[in-house]
């Protein structure tokens, strides 16, 4: 009888140890919607190769010994084109989808994943968002199955109004920006903050351009001079943020800009050395954190001569890996479950999954263009300039409220 029992028990131990590793081997699709064509074609393609080297280092080690395999597909940074990647992604078994760029293409995702899990049980998936930061998407129109890994747009104006605040040669503003969700946003958030932290400080311009059009920037340049500026507060990114100050250079104007994505693919080669100590930006990480991270940038630029950019991205599978192993699943269900109040490591150290909104919560960095060297040797795009940290905020100075009201299946 005693070694029935013995036979029993260890057979339930050994079904618990193999249940417990379940999805070690497996693998996991992961779609991957971002521009590869039109004028935002150079940032997606750099976070295309980013998100490809990441599923490299992943592979070779990580805690749930899930393998990840990659879909991309190019969304031409639109809404509609977006959600016909989708379906091509579901079609090819992805069960995780990634994207940043832009709202629109985000809320295409999110409504879409919203019809389809609630219409197919057993088949759900899970939207990973890097970069899509309008504050709506973790707000009025949050969703269950989306999480976001970056600082959202009010996050980041909180912490740079914070910054901007304590510079008292700060005295005109203007605000410039792209015609959509984040665009608008920024300018919202910027008033707002700026008059409740500082309202001596006068708001001189506040322009809107089309997202990804416009090729010369000189008539919103000539309009800053005119008004006296002597700072530019702008969300701008890829092609939009280049032109704008390699046009700010290009006509001799002397202003500081405050910035969302200054270290972003073509803005370092458009500074240069003419925007030395005049560019910064806030962010969840910079070019020279130091540890492994920069190790894991060291790599990425000798491989792909091109500079890391969207480091949220090793969030995204640092996140996804350690649902994975707490989970003891993949099952897009069980993870998601896991994500929601989860803490994990990341590069930039303990960060956390909020539950009411899956908004992640992590401290920021004020950084400034300049001359690499020193404690901050990394160069960026080769231009032998930097972006160096001069302040850092913990998770709760830049962390906002939340209106959403999350409905879970």
């Amino acid at each position: 009888m005693p070694r029935a029992i013995k036979s029993v028990a260890f057979c339930a131990m050994l079904l618990s140890a193999t249940a417990s590793f379940a999805q070690k081997g497996e693998t996991v699709k992961v779609a991957w919607l971002d521009p590869l064509s039109g004028l935002m074609a150079a940032v997606g393609t750099n976070q295309l190769k980013t998100t490809q080297f990441m599923v490299e280092e992943f592979n070779k080690k990580n805690i749930s010994g899930v393998k990840f395999e990659l879909i991309a597909i190019d969304n031409k940074l639109s809404p509609q084109e977006t959600t016909s990647a989708l379906r091509s992604a579901m079609d090819q078994g992805a069960r995780y989808v990634m994207q940043g760029n832009g709202s629109g293409p985000a809320l295409a995702i999110i409504d879409a994943l919203e019809k389809h899990n609630a219409r197919n049980p057993g088949k759900e998936l899970v939207y990973i968002n890097y970069a899509a930061v309008d504050p709506d998407l973790t707000n009025s129109k949050c969703s269950y199955w989306h999480f976001r890994l970056d600082a959202d747009t009010s996050m980041k104006m909180e912490a740079l109004t914070t910054f901007m605040k304590d510079q008292p040669e700060i005295k005109k503003v203007y605000i410039l920006g792209q015609n959509y969700a984040h665009g608008q946003q920024v300018s919202k958030y910027a008033k707002q903050n700026l008059k409740d932290k500082r309202p001596d400080i006068e708001i001189v311009g506040d322009d809107l351009h089309p997202l990804a059009q416009v090729r010369d920037f000189a008539p919103y340049i000539a309009k800053i001079k005119a008004s006296g500026a002597d700072s530019v507060i702008t969300g701008n990114w890829g092609s939009d943020l280049a032109l704008l100050i390699k046009s700010a250079n290009d006509s001799g104007l002397n202003v500081k800009f405050y910035t969302y994505y200054a270290y972003g693919t073509g803005a370092p080669t458009a500074m240069g050395a003419a925007a030395d100590g005049r560019v910064y930006v806030v962010g969840y990480g910079h070019y020279n954190m130091g540890g492994d991270i920069q190790r894991i940038m060291g790599e990425f630029k000798k491989k792909m001569s091109d500079d890391m950019i969207q480091t949220s991205i090793y969030h995204a599978f640092a996140m996804l890996d350690t649902a994975f192993d707490r989970a003891r699943s993949t099952d897009p269900v069980k993870v998601a479950a896991t994500m929601e109040g989860m803490k994990f490591k990341s590069f930039n150290g303990e960060i956390e999954m909020r539950k009411a909104d899956h908004q992640l919560q992590q401290g920021l960095w004020i950084t400034k263009w300049q001359k690499a060297g020193g404690k901050f040797p990394y160069d960026a795009e080769n231009t032998g300039y930097t972006m160096a940290p001069v302040k850092y905020y913990e998770s709760y100075v830049a962390s906002t409220p939340t209106t959403c009201q999350m409905k879970r299946p």
